[in-house]
């Protein structure tokens, strides 16, 4: 046989033909692949061409901005009327899909958002940050003379206080976006307050920062001077591009790794004392009432906190097989720090296997955790447990409890546990250890 005709006869094996052949390897394979689909040899997602590659595509620039794919529609932030104090959506807030996060990051338009009154929608050109109060010279600042001063980013999480607050009676919604879909991870650009501040010149007796902001709820929050002086930043730029509406446009404060609402959005005015403001939101609301009675006030870092992501009762293991190999993957952060390490039970923390950190590991900023399982379709209680280099471990139900009481609302850090049945089902459950 000539080397031409040889040539012919291989190019005639019809494409089916491969594909029957390959499958036999394919299914033996299989064993080693993850939760491994089926290989059909009459697949007709692969035996014939699809429209999209026969046929012209849209032209590029037809969204000018970005747009996901059709097909990803259901990847949104969610809300619901419970979390509503106003009745409607005005003083509410909107969750992030945290089973669909890839990576540490969450894009603009998936970031949680915690609104008073409403979106405000600020033109920049009006933009005004007034800086008084204890500094050697007051200043009045515009966007562009704000964009002067030498910028930073960090990726850093922001967390609501609240995130997880409806969990501490008893759990109350099954799906870990509402769960804890209070928060988000971001890459945040702008110039660090103590940049400016050297330059105005901070008298020695300011203790303490007013930030306000310019929406119709005039948000204040007061911040301690050593906070401010060490990491707040002045915040411009979200993951590459100019703040969204809804994060602050077209200035906010940050304060890393410390609870969201005092990352005061739609910025106007900083003022310095020598005392704490005590504004609304900080005597209304975001203190802490313990199970002696008292009130806890000026708490501001949130605490070492975990949960798994995949499995939750929006991933669940339904469609897997005794034997299968899968991910059990989840999110780590502390405001303290950086995470140390994650550990994972499987029957509801009697026993305790250590999960592999992976990706970035940042100091407060979200930390990825995964562990191979091999699926055994038995019943599970399925826990994670942080800690971080600041020796903080996540609590359990029971000993936060001890501590905050039953009527708790903010900075829930205990271990949360999915319930996962004999048919793969993933339940939210609460275990009192």
């Amino acid at each position: 046989m000539n080397k031409e005709f040889e040539t012919e006869e291989l190019a005639s094996v019809s494409r089916r033909d491969f594909f029957k052949r390959t499958a036999t390897v394919s299914a033996a394979a299989a064993a080693t692949i993850l939760a491994p689909a089926t290989v059909f040899a009459d697949d007709e997602n692969i035996m014939h061409h699809p429209k999209w590659g026969t046929t012209l595509g849209s032209e590029i620039n037809e969204n000018p901005y970005g747009v996901p794919s059709k097909y990803e529609h259901n990847v949104v932030r969610r809300t619901s009327a419970l979390m509503s104090s106003a009745g409607d959506m005005h003083a509410a807030i909107s969750m992030t899909p945290l089973h669909e996060q890839k990576g540490i990051i969450t894009p603009n338009g998936l970031h949680f958002t915690r609104t008073h009154n409403g979106v405000a929608h600020i033109d920049p050109n009006k933009f005004r940050l007034m800086i008084h109060g204890l500094v050697e010279k007051p200043i009045v600042l515009t966007l562009e003379q704000l964009k002067r001063y030498p910028s930073e980013s960090r990726i850093l999480f922001l967390e609501c206080p609240s995130n997880g607050a409806a969990e501490w009676k008893g759990p109350q919604f099954n799906s870990v976006q509402f769960v804890r879909g209070m928060m988000s991870c971001t890459e945040w650009t702008g110039v660090r307050l103590k940049t400016i501040l050297d330059e105005l010149g901070l008298k020695p007796e300011a203790k303490w920062m007013l930030a306000e902001g310019s929406d119709g709820s005039e948000m204040s929050r007061t911040l301690p001077i050593e906070k401010v002086l060490e990491d707040v930043m002045l915040v411009w730029g979200q993951n590459g591009e100019a703040l969204r509406d809804e994060q602050g446009y077209p200035v906010r404060l940050m304060a890393p790794g410390w609870e969201a609402n005092l990352c005061v959005k739609w910025l106007k005015r900083l003022e310095f004392g020598t005392e704490p403001w005590y504004a609304k939101e900080e005597t209304s609301k975001y203190t802490a009432l313990t199970a002696s009675g008292k009130a806890i006030q000026h708490f501001y870092a949130l605490e070492t906190n975990s949960v798994i992501t995949s499995p939750c009762p929006e991933v669940p293991w339904t469609d897997l097989k005794k034997g299968d190999l899968i991910e059990i993957e989840g999110l780590a952060w502390s405001g303290h720090g950086t995470i140390k390490g994650v550990d994972i039970t499987f029957d509801g923390g009697k026993n305790w296997v250590e999960a592999s950190l992976k990706g970035l590991v940042l100091p407060k900023a979200w930390t990825r955790f995964s562990y191979m399982y091999k699926y055994e379709g038995k019943p599970l209680l399925l826990a994670s447990r942080s800690y971080d280099d600041s020796d903080n471990v996540q609590p359990t139900v029971n000993e936060e409890k001890k501590v905050v009481g039953v009527e708790g609302v903010y900075h829930r850090n205990a271990i949360h546990t999915w319930e996962i049945n004999a048919k793969g089902e993933v339940n939210n459950v609460q275990i009192r250890s």
